[in-house]
């Protein structure tokens, strides 16, 4: 494979900024099962409402996410993963692993900076 080109034009870009912020990479994370907004926001704890929606629109509008009105009163929205969007959940529980794993480490070099810095 050759070496990635990062021009400015490159269609990866949009994708990835779309795809990689820690709320779309949290959502699709909690969506193992369809669920319905109340209950995703739930499980995110810090998220507004309004950047949950926002992040469910571009998630569906990237193909990651599927939104179903249910015929409940009052009118209900679940939200699954799509076949697209399931195929992130293993290298994005990589990337969770990674990050638990080497959280310690991280915070005490980013003291060890501050320290540094001040």
């Amino acid at each position: 494979m050759d070496a990635p080109v990062f021009r400015s034009d490159c269609p990866s870009r949009p994708i990835l900024d779309q795809i990689a912020d820690k709320w779309s990479m949290m959502a699709l994370s909690v969506l193992d099962e369809p669920r319905r907004f109340n209950d995703i926001r739930r499980e995110l704890e810090g998220v507004t409402q309004r950047v949950l929606t926002q992040t469910l629109r571009r998630l569906e509008r990237n193909g990651m996410v599927e939104r179903r009105v249910l015929p409940t009163s009052p009118v209900g929205v679940e939200y699954s993963l799509t076949a697209l969007g399931e195929s992130l959940r293993e290298p994005f529980g990589h990337l969770y692993a990674w990050t638990v794993d080497h959280a310690d480490e991280i915070q005490a070099r980013q003291n060890d900076y501050d320290a540094r810095t001040e």
